[in-house]
């Protein structure tokens, strides 16, 4: 399987009306979280600076650093926040790659709402715990946090959303062992996605991206 191939196809479709309908509803309810996690925080910080009126300068570094908190939350959040909502679209992006590029293997098993939801919860909560602890080890190793970050992000992204497309295919127990064999792929086309959702204006696409990449990762691994 050729490095590229998967992220060229998938990227050759954006133009797709249902990509395009996913997009407008993940950039959407994305931003909807983004504006939540950011005014909550926000809030939080406004009134602890309100609490402490009276401290003067103890106050007002109360204040800035509430708001950098703010903000480094919600940019902390995203990758789990747009890997949610990818998972929640996996079937619509699937059917429309195969649709286009591998007819001739029929259509695929459409996930119940509720298995799609537990996958899509516990993809983010797996991308969340494992950032914190890549934030625990970049301050005690600094210097290597950002690549440490991208290996996580891209191993965890990589496997929850080749998974959440093998199992429209087979079992869950089949899905993970097809996983163990494809893993150095699956990472690195991971990868690929990850690196995509640091670009601006690239990252509102980055999840769906992310989705038909693994839909052809799974069906070239499979020709």
């Amino acid at each position: 399987m050729k490095l590229l191939a998967p992220a060229s196809r998938a990227l050759a479709q954006l133009d797709d009306p249902a990509f395009v309908a996913v997009v407008l509803w993940s950039v959407a309810w994305s931003a909807l979280a983004f504006v939540l996690l950011a005014g909550g925080a926000t809030w939080g910080a406004h009134e602890g600076v309100v609490a402490l009126h009276g401290a003067g300068w103890l106050g007002w570094l109360f204040g800035v650093l509430g708001g950098a908190g703010a903000a480094l939350l919600s940019v902390w959040l995203f990758v789990p926040i747009a890997a949610v909502i990818a998972t929640m679209y996996c079937d619509r992006i699937a059917i429309a790659v195969e649709r286009r590029f591998y007819p001739a293997d029929g259509p695929g098993r459409t996930a119940p709402w509720g298995e799609q939801a537990s996958e899509a919860w516990a993809l983010g909560s797996r991308i969340l715990l494992l950032q914190l602890m890549t934030l625990a080890l970049s301050l005690v190793l600094p210097g290597i946090g950002s690549v440490l970050g991208w290996l996580v992000a891209a191993f965890a992204v990589g496997r929850g959303l080749f998974v959440a497309v093998a199992m429209r295919r087979m079992d869950r127990p089949a899905a993970l062992a097809l996983y163990g064999r494809l893993r150095l792929p699956v990472l690195a086309q991971g990868g690929l996605v990850v690196a995509a959702s640091l670009v601006p204006v690239v990252n509102l696409v980055a999840p769906v991206l992310g989705i038909a990449v693994m839909v052809h990762v799974l069906h070239l691994a499979r020709t």
